[in-house]
């Protein structure tokens, strides 16, 4: 897959490059740019990111850093059974639990809720660092609910971290994500206060809360530019209609004779007969 040229590769964290060192200079250029492509690519156009992935899952299979992006870009094509092999093999030769909880976010997408629930009271648990935690309290919130256990999941959100007043990196997302359950069970009032809480902690836009909230207050978004269109087309319209009735007119205009004329009271009987007269 072709790669733009001001792609150099150094582009990509230290520690990934680090792992590269293993390769030969060459090919490890070859799979830090494809690795960039990825990154780059994974959130707007994953398809894309994916076929990159591979490119550097062929040329460099055994280093770990490759498995995890693989795995990555399998995740974000809902490629589930795939990106669930590619994490297993990235923590198999790093050794790490890092990937732990979108492992069990994997067996979600599988429809195995409750594999993931199983993840979620493992030991790797406890040797994740906070926002690792967090997510996987998100990931057991969901596999919750995918198994009808609403209020469950609304128990398993609450947290130290959820009532905290700081801002991390993950506090608008867990804030949500309560919100939401809120909302699921019908509990409207405590709900729009979470979304509006997970509203105040998104600085980067990660997540709809703006738009949920409107939903709530039953504010109804117009989109400008259709608006605009469709004033063009209402005017387009009328100067059309006005141009048809203008036509109509000239037709008649053509077409009537002096009879018609007079029967349509456009003539004077009166100022015929004279013109008559004046002709004898």
């Amino acid at each position: 897959m072709p790669i733009p040229p001001e792609v150099t590769g150094e582009e990509i964290d230290p520690d990934v490059r680090q792992e590269l060192m293993s390769l030969p200079k060459g090919l490890a250029d070859d799979v830090a740019r494809n690795l960039v492509m990825v990154a780059q690519l994974i959130d707007e156009d994953p398809e894309k990111a994916y076929g990159y992935s591979r490119v550097a899952l062929r040329l460099a299979s055994r280093v770990a850093a490759v498995r995890e992006a693989a795995g990555f870009a399998a995740y974000a094509n809902q490629k589930y059974s795939e990106a669930l092999a590619e994490f297993r093999a990235a923590r198999r030769m790093s050794g790490g639990v890092d990937l732990w909880p979108v492992m069990a976010d994997c067996e979600r997408g599988l429809g195995r809720p409750e594999r993931a629930l199983a993840m979620a009271g493992e030991p790797e648990v406890q040797k994740l660092d906070k926002a690792g935690q967090v997510e996987m309290r998100l990931v057991a919130a969901g596999a919750r609910r995918d198994m009808g256990q609403l209020e469950a999941a609304i128990v398993t959100l609450q947290s130290p971290e959820l009532a905290s007043n700081a801002n991390h990196p993950w506090t608008a997302r867990l804030r949500y994500a309560y919100a939401d359950a809120l909302l699921a069970a019908e509990r409207e009032q405590e709900a729009r206060e979470w979304f509006a809480k997970a509203l105040e902690a998104d600085k980067d836009g990660a997540t709809d809360a703006s738009d949920r909230l409107a939903e709530l207050d039953g504010v109804e978004f117009v989109d400008a530019f259709d608006e605009d269109d469709e004033d063009e087309d209402r005017a387009d319209d009328a100067a059309g209609d006005r141009e048809d009735e203008r036509d109509v007119v000239d037709v008649a205009d053509e077409d009537l004779t002096d009879e018609d004329l007079t029967d349509e009271g456009l003539v004077d009987e009166d100022e015929d007969e004279d013109d008559e007269d004046d002709r004898s």
